[in-house]
């Protein structure tokens, strides 16, 4: 069976980070075409500057990397420095990346892989604000048929928000581009907060994961270390949500997770809870299903495929 191609749209932060490290070091399941970076997180120079860093670390300095958009659709953009740093991927000592970008806009790269792709083969990996896919399906909407599937991390609904009461940051960022999205009939499966918040970054698994001994093993352990502060501090749980990679975790193991098929609404126009994803998993309304939406996940089989894929970087 060939690998499934994917492209990964990111705004790395550490979750992103360690995300991209387990699809780079999944090659036979998974065709990494290119990453296309985002503002989120942090701001896009940061964001292009991340994911190059990672791909160093990681040793796969042959995936283009290339800078998108650097504001959401119509609002200022938001970032998240209190949670990842200010360099979006504070913990390790970080270095200037020596791979270039890629020579273009991440959009026009987006489109041109879907128009150039035979339908139905590749799949968009989405770790951050849904700004350059919604810009993408804007621009070209003769590609919206051609995804195979649109993976988010995105949204909340038992766990409601962790930016504001009501939403789930990369929501919150984006809400106009995360409509267009959830309404653009492309197939979609969302890793809300409900299943990251029981992907649980502990001590023990940190540790595990350093044990490796290798170069990408302490660069994760040291992003995790710091990222894992905010969290622990704020929940009071026994370690930091692991988000992002639940995506690419979702693609090697859909085993590992479960969840339903609900109709998922954003909302674009209250203060009081802008950016909630409203999804209906009682089936308490007539709107048509429009993603799966996971609730759940088998935490100790994800970092046992976190863990031994890192080991091959």
């Amino acid at each position: 069976m060939s690998a499934r191609k994917i492209i990964i749209d990111t705004d790395p932060g550490q979750d992103d980070a360690v995300a991209i490290l387990l699809a780079l070091a999944s090659p036979d399941e998974l065709d990494l075409l290119g990453i296309t970076c985002v503002a989120g997180n942090v701001p896009l120079e940061l964001t292009s500057k991340n994911a190059r860093i990672t791909c160093e670390a990681a040793g796969k300095t042959d995936v283009p990397v290339y800078a998108g958009s650097n504001a959401p659709l119509s609002r200022p953009l938001i970032t998240a420095e209190h949670v990842h740093g200010q360099t979006g991927l504070d913990g390790p000592e970080l270095w200037e990346p020596q791979m270039p970008l890629a020579e273009g806009h991440g959009v026009d790269f987006i489109i041109g892989t879907l128009r150039r792709e035979a339908p139905g083969t590749v799949t968009l990996c989405t770790l951050g604000p849904l700004t350059n896919i919604a810009a993408a399906f804007n621009r070209a909407p003769d590609i919206i048929e051609r995804v195979q599937e649109v993976v988010m991390m995105g949204g909340a609904y038992f766990e409601v928000g962790n930016i504001t009461p009501a939403a789930e940051f990369n929501i919150y960022v984006d809400p106009e581009a995360a409509e267009i999205v959830f309404r653009s009939g492309a197939p979609t499966t969302v890793m809300p907060l409900d299943v990251t918040h029981k992907v649980l970054a502990t001590k023990p698994r940190v540790e595990t994961i350093r044990a490796l001994n290798t170069r990408v093993g302490h660069f994760t352990a040291e992003m995790l270390d710091f990222f894992e502060r905010f969290d622990v501090e704020k929940y009071g749980s026994e370690g930091g949500p692991l988000h992002d990679p639940c995506v690419i975790a979702w693609l090697l193991k859909p085993e590992l997770f479960s969840g339903r098929g609900v109709n998922v609404e954003v909302e674009t126009r209250s203060d009081l809870t802008l950016g909630m994803t409203v999804a209906d998993w009682w089936g308490v309304t007539d709107r048509a299903p429009n993603a799966l939406f996971i609730g759940d996940a088998d935490a100790d089989g994800f970092f046992n495929l976190l863990t031994e894929r890192l080991a091959r970087l």
